[in-house]
């Protein structure tokens, strides 16, 4: 009989969201380097995660990601299609059929993120057994190297509750201000990283991944390339200045409740 942290080892279920009718860069994570997808490059990189089962790409029901779900099944993963601005329903639907226990948060917009660092989050939530575990929480990390990882349990009672717009179209805020929950985040000792950006939001984050990877490769551990990124001005200088999580400041502007 497998023992409990077995049980837990074989259901990780790590769901990533992308949508092509992003209001910055339309269709950037089909934007092509070398003749691969952004959506191609950050899948590959997610299924070299030892601890991850199994993968799922969240996009929306419109056909203008009829796109994103034919990348998904040329990489041999499945996709849930569902709400274009309830992000929160669409993941929680994507997951739900699966009955995991631990869910992966993952964003298609990251096409460097680091399978290694992956690994280490989903470790550390396990051994602490906690309802939420990221390290993105202090933005200690270059931004694109966003992990969260946290129970079904948890996801399901934000599902049941979130009512604030900014609640809805973002999955994880009603799980972080949970004060009922046991949250913990992992921090970057060296605070130079936090100023690296290596997702992709705006044509300029285009460009930078662009040089980047036909510079660098794409085999690279996160902290290769964000050392990458400080050591050449040329390429740093291009989005250094783009305020992070804006997509989230903007729905917080915008809450009201959504049965309202």
């Amino acid at each position: 009989m497998a023992t409990k942290s077995q049980q837990l080892e074989m259901n990780i279920l790590a769901i990533t969201q992308a949508r092509s009718n992003s209001s910055r860069l339309p269709g950037k994570v089909l934007m092509t380097i070398s003749g691969q997808t952004l959506l191609e490059m950050h899948i590959r990189r997610i299924l070299n995660s030892k601890s991850i089962d199994k993968l799922i790409v969240a996009t929306t029901s419109d056909i203008s990601d009829d796109g994103i779900a034919e990348v998904a099944q040329h990489c041999g993963v499945s996709s849930y299609r569902g709400s274009e601005n309830d992000v929160l329903d669409r993941f929680y639907r994507a997951a739900s059929s699966h009955f995991p226990n631990w869910i992966v948060r993952l964003t298609a917009d990251c096409p460097l993120i680091d399978p290694e660092l992956i690994d280490h989050v989903i470790k550390n939530a396990m051994e602490g057994d906690y309802d939420y575990y990221s390290n993105c929480e202090s933005e200690t990390f270059p931004d694109g190297q966003d992990v969260e990882v946290f129970t079904f349990e948890s996801l399901k009672s934000a599902w049941k509750s979130a009512e604030l717009f900014s609640e809805r179209e973002h999955v994880t805020p009603f799980i972080r201000k949970n004060l009922m929950l046991r949250k913990e985040e992992l921090q970057c000792t060296d605070l130079k990283y936090k100023f690296v950006r290596l997702t992709v939001d705006e044509q300029c984050d285009f460009e930078v991944i662009e040089q980047m990877i036909k510079k660098a490769g794409l085999d690279k551990s996160w902290q290769y390339y964000a050392d990458f990124y400080l050591e050449h001005d040329e390429i740093s200088r291009l989005n250094r200045n783009i305020i992070r999580n804006e997509g989230y400041t903007k729905s917080i502007k915008n809450d009201k409740k959504t049965n309202g």
